[in-house]
């Protein structure tokens, strides 16, 4: 038999952790904030209980969990049922998509980035936010994941991973930053203001474009 998905039988406990660990949850708002898109359409994919949403001004998202969207309903957050590799949206109907921690739990990450791309209108944006396998804190998770409940369930990319799905769906990278820079066990110590790249940091943030395309004149 299947294991149940935690997502559905624990949501109440997977988001207590943003209070648990509150320090390291503002790091990653920071980080966010840091490459936030011009005010327009914006929808999170993945959006969870609405952690990140209700707090980024996100008014849309979309989340296969149904436990999970109850919770993201509370705090103000329109959900719709779906999959981050197949939206339930037109295309060219947002101005930014955010993919925040959703990318180790799908199950095609090349066809979600390019769902991303699909549902960008020209000059829109992709804010993904990630931890990375090849960081410390993300070694640390993988070392772990067999004793969580929710990450025995993911499969943390890599950097570059995530790099080449965002350029093969045609979107153009503009900026990253980074935090939690220290050590994983000191993460939840203090909060930490982003930086600027992806070399050294737990959790990445790329603001990535989908260029408009070029008027010719006949």
């Amino acid at each position: 038999m299947p294991e149940p998905n935690p997502f559905e039988t624990h949501s109440t406990e997977y988001d207590a952790w943003f209070d648990e660990n509150a320090a390291v949850y503002e790091s990653e708002l920071l980080a966010i904030r840091e490459l936030l898109p011009p005010a327009g359409d914006w929808v999170e994919i993945g959006v969870g209980s609405g952690r990140f949403a209700s707090r980024l001004g996100i008014p849309l998202g979309i989340e296969p969990a149904q436990a999970m969207a109850a919770l993201a309903r509370t705090r103000g957050v329109e959900v719709l049922a779906g999959r981050a590799e197949a939206l339930p949206l037109d295309d060219a109907s947002v101005d930014a998509a955010f993919l925040i921690t959703t990318l180790c739990f799908v199950d095609d990450v090349d066809r979600a980035v390019r769902e991303v791309a699909r549902v960008l209108r020209p000059g829109g944006h992709a804010i993904v936010a990630f931890l990375p396998a090849d960081s410390r804190l993300g070694e640390l998770y993988c070392a772990r994941a067999s004793e969580d409940r929710f990450f025995r369930h993911a499969t943390l990319p890599a950097k570059q991973r995530v790099f080449d799905a965002i350029g093969g769906a045609g979107l153009e990278i503009e900026r990253t930053v980074q935090t939690l820079t220290g050590m994983p066990e000191r993460a939840n110590e203090r909060i930490e203001r982003p930086t600027e790249g992806h070399a050294r940091g737990s959790f990445i943030v790329i603001r990535a474009a989908k260029r408009c395309r070029a008027q010719f004149s006949p």
